[in-house]
């Protein structure tokens, strides 16, 4: 990866700052998005010590934010010439109904419609840096998920657990049309189910749900072990050329059956446009 650029969201915890690290390791100058300034900078001096590269760097960004979505791009473009791996992991699951600046559900703002706005914002760097990829962090939680037109920022009716099974099923589709979208352009792009993995992710869910990942947090695997193939598809030679594709433990798996559905991809494309601005 020497001479690789890398920009990771969600990068300060978790499976996003394993993928930084990993990277960094392998010598890629990585550039991390965070929120908080003082978490960020702290991250960015303990990835450059555990991979002794001193090519880290870092943007701040609220991503449920589309301002912040856009500052980041426009950030990265004016430090940064070319962008040979983006990976979208920034995300979680929220407890009880909210709306970010922008007036978006939360949960669909920040876990599909932040991949979606950012990806588009640094596709042109994306093409002139080529051979790039793309990897968006999914779940198979997907599997749980309902594709409800009326409903897709929980406006009629809402759940928590619910409305994170379908931004999962989000990015999966968007990972599906952007592929088809992106033929000939020498830039792949690629969805992943990282496993279940013991992180931050349950603190933002009520107290019943944080008791319940208390129980079963011991079973879970590492950030470590949930980065690996995320790295993988981000610096293997072996996932070269390969695209438009749903992987789980470096193998290609296949997604619930709705997400094949050109049509319905094509759908959300349109609706995320409209909600970002981009039509």
């Amino acid at each position: 990866m020497n001479g690789k650029i890398c920009l990771i969201t969600g990068a300060t915890g978790g499976i996003g700052k394993e993928t930084a690290l990993g990277l960094a390791q392998q010598g890629a100058t990585v550039v991390i998005v965070g929120r908080d300034e003082a978490k960020t900078t702290s991250v960015v001096e303990e990835i450059k010590r555990a991979s002794n590269n001193p090519g880290i760097h870092y943007l701040i960004g609220d991503l449920s934010s589309q301002q912040d979505v856009r500052a980041v791009a426009r950030q990265f473009k004016e430090r940064f010439t070319r962008l040979d791996v983006l990976v979208n992991n920034a995300g979680g699951v929220f407890s009880g109904r909210r709306t970010t600046v922008d007036g978006i559900e939360y949960t669909f703002a920040l876990n599909h419609l932040a991949y979606f706005l950012l990806t588009n914002e640094l596709i042109d760097l994306l093409k002139q840096s080529t051979p790039s990829r793309i990897i968006n962090l999914s779940s198979e939680a997907q599997r749980g998920a309902r594709l409800n037109w009326n409903n897709l920022q929980g406006e009629k009716h809402y759940n928590s657990f619910g409305q994170y099974c379908f931004t999962k099923l989000a990015n999966i589709m968007f990972t599906y049309e952007l592929d088809r979208r992106l033929r000939g352009s020498n830039v792949t792009v690629n969805a992943v189910h990282p496993g279940v993995v013991s992180s931050g992710f349950g603190t933002t869910l009520g107290r019943r749900m944080q008791i319940l990942y208390s129980y079963i947090r011991p079973f879970m695997r590492s950030s470590k072990k949930g980065a690996e193939t995320v790295i993988f598809l981000a610096s293997s030679r072996e996932t070269a050329g390969i695209s438009g594709k749903y992987y789980f433990d470096k193998r290609q798996i296949r997604s619930q059956q709705v997400t094949y559905d050109e049509s319905a991809a094509k759908k959300l494309w349109r609706i995320s446009e409209q909600l970002v601005g981009q039509e």
